[in-house]
């Protein structure tokens, strides 16, 4: 049986959401925001769509912009 996260079913607090919002911005994987946050990914997953904000990483080209192949 998997360990649950220790905020698991908790509110959310204001420090937290701010924490947030600040790993968003630095471009933090989900996994890694979790382990901060003390909440599972999907957790913060769906907080950070409550709150309308994306976890899409920022740092990667979008499709079709590499060098075609010779």
């Amino acid at each position: 049986m998997p360990n649950t996260p220790p905020k698991s079913g908790k509110p959310w607090t204001a420090p937290d959401v701010k924490q947030l919002k600040q790993e968003i911005k630095q471009n933090t994987p989900t996994r890694v925001m979790g382990l901060h946050l003390g909440r599972s990914p999907q957790a913060v997953q769906q907080k950070a769509n409550d709150l309308g904000l994306s976890t899409k990483p920022t740092n990667q080209r979008p499709y079709g912009t590499k060098g075609k192949r010779s």
